[in-house]
């Protein structure tokens, strides 16, 4: 990116730029003159009531500092602290642009603070350096001898790649975003919140040592976002990781890479000179420090807003220069970022129920210019605590091995890496998730979702407080709107998600487009899209619930309240759900133990040294959780029957997805099951991919993808786990 004019003078650092005569500070106002403004906005939000940040919340050790502490069983994940702590102030980004020039904000003077003072370094600097990289040369060098072809056909093959992937960031390209995505975030949404002391912490660690962004993705809009909000506060932009099929919409793609973009691959297929390539390029980024590196961990977007497991590839890439000491330290920043209505709400559901997804084009993109006249809400961008690498590794992991080799020989992680990298990403996850802000719909939608067909307006206001208590009890980060009533923000909810649930005759019902019109398949197909657009916002909250809830599901599946065998079912219960929730590695019994402590704080269960059983007075809560996870319960239930009896020759994912769909559809036209959520194609997969990990299911690697082998005895025996029919099997030293 072309560095800015050197007359420009610096502004004083962190803080936007206001325009003057608009109220406020004018664009190069002292720090003191912004900060006094804000806090008196702040004092004044403080006095809007308790239900913006209060409520236990969950807390995670940045690092484990001591030697020996970080590994498997004694995790780098704590626990809970459960006590009351101070949430960071958010700021409405928005607020200025709506009284000021956009033109003007565009157009302002930018002169970023970067790391140790470099200067900008160009595109194609970036690209000289990787394909004269020993790394890069050696396999140039490697693949020319066992293919029998001249270097300099190989080298033209890498320059080829790069020219793909590469981005070429230019100020005026970032100008022009900024310009029109001021436009239409004003359109679109009421307020972009952000926590500012998170924009302060990353400040100061952009300057220390190379940064990597970790946002959560819920939403296309993620991924310029950040480049926005850096923008805004005079920080250096990032290089974004971005999928291959971007390039596929004309003039955008180039304006993408010309903001940062860089194209990667969906898969490499084993490509050796283009992983080396591609792993050099973002190595090279990453040492020169001069942008921060921005990718999603969880490689796509989530369909359904729950957080998706970690991919790998790209942190592992970003951790090498590390591990090889070529960079002091490097720090990973998790970003949470939640959006009270999801711009392609319908489009994720209509995925789900098997409607393919439509290609990235710009044709595409201006037919959906229609959605500038919806209403979406309000973003909350948290900025989480930027995460030393270096400490994560203390005492953990040795580095020696790196240099006994040359830096350019490519290197098989060792087992004791993979596990590492494996380790910081559900890390990097549980903390995205820690800071996620649940409006008041997300406890809506989880109420109105176990009152199906109909809820009474006023019960429904009723239980939606009795859950925004328990939320806070179990550490939920709900954002109240300010100075609401719980019926105005009940009301305010069902306006916003108008398409999703509205209000007949007293009673809350979802919005199925027709109700008992059409044909019987055709109501079933219109009863799962309104159930998996409102599920989608019940998913919120599932991360927060997860833990206590299989308590109170294994609580209803073991034979008796002995403490071992409740354990048992919710260690199956929660390798089962392995690919549905994020849970640390290797940590089952202190999972228990949370989710044990959090009923026990509000009352549900009580504990002795043998047994655990539910009191009278909170057998509503046990029962609420237990219910709230029978979609889950039910739907793989229904999957494993399918497969237990039907699948008896080797499939593809692509023949199982429409099979099971279809078994599931014809359940419903009979009225044998309500389990509208077992139509979806996230659940179906998460189900398949247990079944692979306990076993019950063989996966084989093909030329032209993988194929499945069902044990069927094994998963009608899991399936008899799940009806509770058998014992379930006892965890190997559950030391309760």
């Amino acid at each position: 990116m072309a560095p800015p004019m050197a007359r420009c003078p610096r502004p004083t650092p962190l803080h936007r730029t206001r325009q003057p005569g608009r109220g406020g500070a004018g664009p190069w106002a002292p720090r003191e003159a912004v900060a006094g403004g804000r806090a008196a906005r702040r004092g004044r939000a403080g006095e809007r009531g308790a239900g913006r940040r209060g409520g236990a919340r969950r807390t995670m050790a940045t690092a484990a500092a001591a030697p020996g502490r970080a590994r498997r069983g004694t995790p780098m994940y704590s626990q809970k602290e459960l006590t009351s702590k101070k949430r960071d102030e958010f700021e409405d980004i928005l607020e200025e642009r709506r009284v000021s020039s956009d033109l003007r904000y565009a157009m302002k003077c930018y002169t970023p603070v970067i790391y140790k003072g470099l200067s900008p370094c160009k595109p194609n600097a970036i690209k000289s350096a990787v394909l004269q990289s020993e790394q890069v040369q050696y396999v140039i060098k490697q693949l020319a001898k066992e293919m029998g072809e001249s270097p300099d056909i190989i080298q033209e093959e890498a320059t080829e790649i790069l020219d793909e992937m590469g981005h070429r960031m230019q100020l005026g390209a970032v100008r022009f975003f900024a310009f029109t995505l001021s436009k239409i975030f004003k359109q679109l949404f009421q307020r972009v919140c952000v926590n500012e002391e998170g924009m302060q912490r990353l400040q100061h660690a952009i300057q220390e040592h190379p940064v990597v962004l970790l946002p959560s993705h819920r939403s296309y809009v993620d991924f310029l976002m950040l480049s926005y909000l850096l923008y805004t506060y005079d920080l250096a932009l990032p290089v974004i990781a971005a999928g291959i099929d971007f390039l596929g919409m004309k003039i955008v793609g180039e304006l993408l890479r010309r903001a940062g973009a860089f194209f990667m691959r969906r898969s490499f297929g084993g490509n050796r000179l283009y992983w080396a390539v591609f792993a050099e390029y973002v190595k090279t980024m990453l040492r020169s420090g001069y942008a921060p590196i921005e990718f999603f961990l969880e490689g796509t977007r989530s369909r359904t807003a729950k957080t998706l497991t970690p991919k790998f590839g790209l942190l592992s890439i970003v951790m090498e220069p590390f591990f090889k000491s070529e960079v002091f330290d490097t720090y990973l920043v998790p970003i949470s970022i939640s959006y009270e209505r999801i711009l392609e709400e319908s489009l994720y559901a209509y995925e789900l129920l098997g409607v393919p997804k439509p290609k990235e084009s710009t044709s595409g993109l201006l037919k959906a210019r229609r959605i500038l006249s919806d209403n979406f809400g309000t973003i909350h961008i948290y900025v989480g605590q930027p995460v030393s690498l270096r400490t994560l590794a203390s005492g953990r992991i040795n580095r020696c091995p790196y240099n006994l080799v040359p830096r350019h020989l490519p290197q098989k992680p060792s087992e004791d890496i993979q596990e590492f990298v494996t380790d910081v990403a559900y890390k990097m996850e549980l903390l995205q998730i820690e800071n996620m802000v649940l409006s008041p719909w997300v406890l809506v939608a989880a109420v109105l979702l176990q009152n199906l067909p109909a809820m009474e307006f006023e019960l429904l206001i009723e239980k939606t407080l009795w859950l925004k208590g328990l939320t806070q009890t179990f550490g939920g980060f709900i954002e109240w709107p300010d100075n609401l009533c719980a019926k105005k923000a009940v009301l305010s909810g069902l306006t916003l998600h108008s398409n999703i649930a509205g209000l007949v005759d007293g009673h809350v019902v979802l919005n199925d487009k027709g109700g008992e019109d059409g044909a019987v398949g055709e109501i079933v197909f219109r009863r799962a899209l309104a159930v998996l657009m409102c599920a989608t916002y019940r998913n919120q909250l599932l991360n927060v619930f997860v833990r206590p809830a299989l308590v109170a599901v294994a609580l209803q599946m073991a034979p008796s309240f002995r403490k071992e065998e409740v354990y048992s079912c919710f260690s199956f219960l929660r390798d089962v759900f392995s690919d549905e929730f994020i849970f640390f590695p290797g940590i089952s019994l202190k999972d228990f133990e949370e989710g044990c402590f959090l009923l026990t704080k509000c009352d549900a269960i009580q504990t002795s040294q043998q047994q655990i059983y539910p009191t009278d007075k909170g057998s509503g809560t046990v029962s609420f959780l237990s219910a709230m996870f029978r979609p889950f319960v039910e739907g793989y239930q229904l999957i494993f029957r399918y497969l237990s009896k039907e699948m008896k020759e080797a499939f593809t994912e692509k023949q199982f997805i429409p099979a099971v769909r279809n078994f599931v559809f014809q359940l419903l036209e009979k009225g044998s099951t309500q389990c509208y959520e077992a139509l979806s194609s996230d659940m179906q997969k998460n189900a398949l991919s247990a079944l692979v990990q306990l076993g019950a299911v063989k996966k084989k690697k093909m030329p032209n993808g993988f194929t499945y082998n069902v044990n069927q005895e094994a998963v009608s025996k899991i399936l008899d786990m799940f009806d509770a029919r058998i014992p379930v099997q006892k965890p190997v030293a559950a030391r309760l």
